[in-house]
């Protein structure tokens, strides 16, 4: 009698960013899709010694070449069809925007089965669009009808629609424009990140994620973060996607990754660090210790 198979971890093409110190883009998403049980082939669209938000670093943005090269060498493994989702987020120029685009077109030529997951990251409320001018336009035009999953932030998802949200019902009927961009034939998936609207309970920030089959709202308290943290966006966009990967369930996958990222930032207020503590919250992402619950809304 043999043993059978093992049954091999789903593999993550990863497109972001880069930092030696700290954790924003790709230093803040694979190790945690890695605890949920993926393989992680990261690709960094820029490398740099630390984000930011700091004000000043050094490094370098790597030019849209790169990123095609590595693909060809991962094909050149023939390894591609064996990629059953490709993660995007800060792209850094506009060419590098065409260029993750066509790694997932070359991704679904070979695995028609495969999920796209774009974290359109663009800006945010009080810092405003912190992306060269060109990438947002881009970035509605290319990524965005590839995309089966996406993530924006409150302030990314009125910038990409064009429509304010203020309310529950704004932002049910901004996402649902936005589903209408997104590829045909995938789950269109719309996940609202830091929703803060005039009809929510005091101290609290919300999530939302937006289907065809209906909607999930999943409520945390407002943790005094100040400044707030960069690379929670990075990290809750990791975190859903992989949940959605192994459940295809928005609102299972909304509560599980919520409840990680809260205690996730509840280390981090507790520590008082300026960096997310990803690896002292590791336990919480595949088994959150506290949960909230995503409640449907539509």
């Amino acid at each position: 009698m043999t043993n059978a198979a093992p049954e091999l971890p789903i593999n993550i093409l990863s497109i972001q960013s880069w930092v030696s110190y700290g954790h924003v883009g790709n230093a803040a998403a694979v190790f945690p899709l890695q605890r949920l049980g993926f393989e992680v082939w990261a690709i960094n669209t820029v490398q740099f010694s630390n984000h930011t938000g700091y004000g000043a670093w050094t490094g370098q943005v790597f030019a849209p070449e790169v990123v095609a090269e590595l693909i060809d060498g991962i094909e050149a493994r023939d390894a591609l069809p064996d990629c059953g989702a490709v993660l995007s987020g800060y792209l850094g120029s506009g060419g590098t925007v065409g260029a993750v685009v066509e790694a997932v077109k070359r991704v679904r030529a070979v695995n028609p089965a495969m999920l796209y997951c774009c974290d359109p990251v663009m800006g945010d409320y009080g810092r405003g669009v912190f992306v060269r001018p060109e990438l947002p336009e881009l970035i509605a035009a290319q990524a965005v009808p590839q995309a089966d999953i996406l993530t924006p932030n409150q302030f990314e998802l009125e910038l990409l629609t064009g429509q304010t949200v203020q309310t529950l019902a704004d932002a049910l009927g901004a996402a649902q424009t936005l589903r209408t961009r997104m590829r045909e034939g995938g789950p269109r998936v719309v996940v609202i990140t830091s929703l803060v609207r005039v009809d929510a309970p005091p101290d609290s920030i919300e999530t939302l994620a937006v289907t065809g089959a209906g909607a999930w709202l999943c409520r945390t308290p407002l943790l005094p973060l100040d400044p707030p943290r960069n690379g929670t966006g990075d990290a809750i966009a990791a975190l859903f996607f992989g949940h959605y990967l192994q459940s295809r369930n928005a609102g299972q996958a909304l509560s599980l990754s919520m409840s990680a990222l809260y205690t996730l930032l509840e280390i981090t207020h507790l520590a008082g660090t300026r960096e997310i503590q990803l690896v002292a919250a590791q336990d919480e992402y595949a088994r959150p210790s506290r949960i909230f619950e995503a409640e449907q809304v539509q």
